[in-house]
Order: structure tokens, then C-alpha cells, then sequence
């Protein structure tokens, strides 16, 4: 059986429409009233590469019985036990309502995984209604737009390792180790990316030449490397906001940041003979942004002279330039000549380890209590902040959940130094890490009270 998806959740929050999303048409009807969908509807759906079925289903509601209402409710129950993973999705706007607590409650009681998000967060309406979906008790939303098609990607990166746990379907593209790695090229106009990507297929894939711009549209390449699936994605040149006027080069601009977007790896290359410019710089904080795992690559090394003094320049540079990724490893190559080239894939895997790494919440807390005893946090407005506890609640990139009694007030400060030493002492070097605060009370504490 394919991997199958199965979106819940009360009526009229959005679930057709994000079905419709899903499936790439409008398949299921959608309409303001509530009560639209009556019996469940199932599409073949994709996410950035993965497939699989969607399954959309009636609003639940308390009813049971012979009744229409009781009869739609059968057939989201039948749509529950067929699913791998249950979609559940509230109105942020809207904020959590009775009805959407009701079936938190009962879909927590279900032992299937469930991922919980909060729709209709365009442009920031939803944020209230964010924050009080963590109450609901299934773990971090993730605030998307189904109809502007905001949040796929977050919403991909919650879904896809149920997927790689439940092992490929009959449609499934899912290698030995779950799905295909998703490697961009990236970097500004003829740097060599092109080349880059004809090298590691060993084969003339992709059109190159001397002028910039030759590459205009993102081409997806599925390749296998010693028995791993790799989804390699060559990209336009990307060059600095201010310097893209034309709408074909805006066009360009935004498919290679959907491709950053879609990719677990991006492989930023430089050429050699600059040095690291300041638009390499504002690539590489895109893909920080992203939250993707990293690689910087240096090509046209053979040509370079002083190659000590040239890496010595870049090492300070990114040292000062981007210590969100500190740590990030650094390859030199020539894509002409195919020195340095094998290096690449290796590296490549080892980044996408460290960004799918999770540290276990007993050992993270004995560290997160000696780390504020050795360094306390601040005083504000005459009192110490009390920071009660942290755990990851994801990877890909590694995110943690601080709860604090004042989230607003931890500096800045406070969280580089426990972000730098989550890096050094969890083995996390050269990926993003992220540090959300969150106010609440321990529940471990309560348990013991």
C-alpha cells in the first residue's frame, strides 16, 4: 500500500483546500460553508517529491449514530485506520476552539502519529492562534496557508520521516535509507555549477557556456550514488535583489529559492579566484534562513596561487560573516578538471547526518543545568530569569524549545551562548540551530507534585 496521509480536523478550517493543494488541482470542492465534504476523497499527493495518497475527509464532529452527520463520521473513522500519518488541521485564525480540543483528545488516544497545522497564518493573522495550538498537546505546529501554499515545506519536513519509517509503498521512491537526498547547486551566475553537476553525473546533463545566466529554470536530476538516491538540482545564478529588475530574472531568482527551499543539502559554490564576495555571503545566510543543511564548495581551485592565503581569507570571513553556521565544512575542487570532485558526495552526507541528528532530552538537560549554572542568565527589571527547561522538539535543522518565565526577555546574547554550546558539545557544527522560547511550566515538576 502507498504511503497514505489523512487530513481531519472540524469543519471549515481549510482541509479541502489543502487537499487540493496537495494533489496539484481542485479535486475537491471548496466552498465557505461548512460541511462541504461529506464523504472522504482520496488523490495521489505530493510534497516536494514525496508521494503519496491523500486522503481528504468530512469535518469531525461529536456525532454518531444513523443520522447523515453520525454516516460522514463513520467514514472519517475509516479514513483514520487507513492512514500512516493523521493531518490534523485547526483556523489560526479562528484560534483553538472546544471542538478542536475534543478531537485532540481522540487523536491522541490513536496510535498513529499525528501532526498538527495550523492553517490560514498568511501573513502573520494566525500567530495567536499558533501559540495556543501547543496547547493542544501534539507537539509544534506548523503554521501554513493552504491557499497561498505558505509552509509546505515545514509542513514536508514533519511528514516525510513517518514516511521513511513506514518504508516505501508501491509508488514509493524511498532508497534503503528512506527517501533520496535533495542536493542543490547553488551560488551566483558562472561560478561553474553547471559544470559541477555534468561532473559528479559524468555525462553532459546540463547546458553550460562562458556567459552568465546560461541556466534559467532549476533542472531535477534523480541520480543513485554508491547505492544512495540523490535528487541533484542544478539552479540559476542568483545575484543580489537590487540587481534584478528583469521579470524573467525575478522568475529565475524565486525557482532557485524554491529550490533551496525543497533541498536537504545545498552545496553553495564560490569561485576561487574572487574569494568569498558579499553576495556568496547573502546566499548562504538564505540558505541559514531556510533552515538547510550546508556545503561550501570552492571551485577553479586549480587556477588559485595562493591558496593559503586564500582559504585563511575565507575561514575569516565566514567566522565573521556567518557564525549561525559555524563549523560549516569547506571543500576546494575544480569542476573543469574533476580534482577535488570526489570529496563532495561524502561530505555532503556527513552535513545531512548532523542536520537530522537529535539529542536525547535527558542527557540535553543535564547539559542545559550545567550550562546555566557555569554561565546564569541575566537579571532584568531586578530579577533573574528562570530558565526551566529545554528540549528538541525537531530536526532537520536541529530546533530546540526553551521555556522560560519571560520569553521575551532572554537576550540575544544568552541564546548564542547556549546555541554555541549546543554546537560544541551535541557534535552540531556547520548547520542552523534554533532556540524558540516558550513560556510554560515544567511538567515533569508537576508530575512529581
Amino acid at each position: 500500500m502507498p504511503f497514505t496521509v489523512a487530513i481531519v480536523g472540524r469543519p471549515n478550517v481549510g482541509k479541502s483546500t489543502l487537499f487540493n493543494r496537495l494533489v496539484g488541482r481542485r479535486q475537491a470542492l471548496v466552498h465557505p460553508a461548512p460541511g462541504v465534504t461529506r464523504d472522504r476523497r482520496e488523490g495521489e499527493g505530493s510534497l516536494l517529491g514525496l508521494s503519496f495518497k491523500a486522503i481528504d475527509t468530512a469535518g469531525l464532529e461529536d456525532e454518531r449514530g444513523e443520522t447523515l452527520a453520525g454516516r460522514m463520521q463513520v467514514q472519517t473513522a475509516r479514513a483514520i485506520d487507513e492512514a500512516d500519518v493523521l493531518l490534523m488541521l485547526i483556523d489560526a485564525r479562528a484560534g483553538v476552539t472546544p471542538l478542536d480540543s475534543h478531537f485532540a483528545d481522540m487523536l491522541r488516544r490513536v496510535s498513529k502519529p499525528v501532526v498538527l497545522a495550523a492553517n490560514k497564518c498568511e501573513g502573520g493573522a494566525g500567530a495567536a492562534g499558533l501559540i495556543e495550538a501547543y496547547g493542544l498537546g501534539l507537539g509544534e505546529p506548523v503554521p501554513i496557508s493552504a491557499e497561498h501554499g505558505e509552509g509546505l515545506s515545514a509542513l514536508y519536513d514533519v511528514i516525510a520521516p513517518h514516511a521513511e519509517a513506514a518504508g516505501p509503498g508501491e509508488d514509493g521512491d524511498a532508497d534503503a535509507e528512506g527517501g533520496p537526498l535533495n542536493l542543490a547547486i547553488v551560488g551566483r551566475p558562472n561560478v561553474g555549477k553547471s559544470t559541477l553537476v555534468n561532473r559528479l553525473l559524468d555525462d553532459e546533463r546540463v547546458l553550460t557556456g562562458p556567459e552568465p545566466g546560461v541556466t534559467r529554470d532549476s533542472i531535477w536530476v534523480d541520480w543513485s550514488w554508491r547505492g544512495r538516491d540523490i535528487r541533484l538540482i542544478d539552479t540559476a545564478g542568483l545575484r543580489r535583489k537590487a540587481r534584478v529588475s528583469e521579470r524573467l530574472e525575478r522568475l529565475t531568482a524565486a525557482d532557485t529559492a524554491n529550490a533551496i527551499r525543497f533541498a536537504h543539502v545545498a552545496v553553495l559554490l564560490v569561485d576561487g579566484l574572487e574569494g568569498l564576495e558579499k553576495s556568496d555571503l547573502a546566499i548562504a545566510r538564505q540558505i541559514a534562513e531556510e533552515g538547510r543543511a550546508m556545503v561550501l564548495a570552492v571551485n577553479k581551485w586549480d587556477a588559485v596561487e595562493d591558496r593559503s592565503g586564500r582559504m585563511s581569507r575565507i575561514g575569516d570571513r565566514l567566522e565573521r560573516s556567518l557564525p549561525q553556521v559555524r563549523g560549516l565544512p569547506v571543500l576546494t575542487l575544480s569542476a573543469l578538471t574533476g580534482r577535488g570532485v570526489n570529496g563532495l558526495l561524502p561530505k555532503a552526507f556527513e552535513i545531512y547526518e548532523v542536520w537530522n541528528r537529535r539529542v536525547d532530552t535527558g542527557p540535553l538537560n543535564r547539559w542545559f543545568a550545567d550550562a546555566v549554572d557555569r554561565h546564569p542568565p541575566p537579571i532584568v527589571d531586578g530579577r533573574r530569569l528562570r530558565l526551566r527547561y529545554i528540549t528538541q522538539v525537531k530536526a532537520r535543522p536541529p530546533t530546540f524549545a526553551l521555556f522560560t518565565t519571560r520569553p521575551s526577555a532572554v537576550p540575544e546574547s544568552y541564546l548564542r551562548y547556549l546555541t554555541n554550546g549546543l554546537r560544541d558539545d551535541f557534535g552540531l557544527p556547520g548547520v542552523p540551530i534554533r532556540i524558540a522560547l516558550r513560556k510554560g511550566r515544567n511538567p515533569y515538576v508537576a508530575e512529581r507534585g
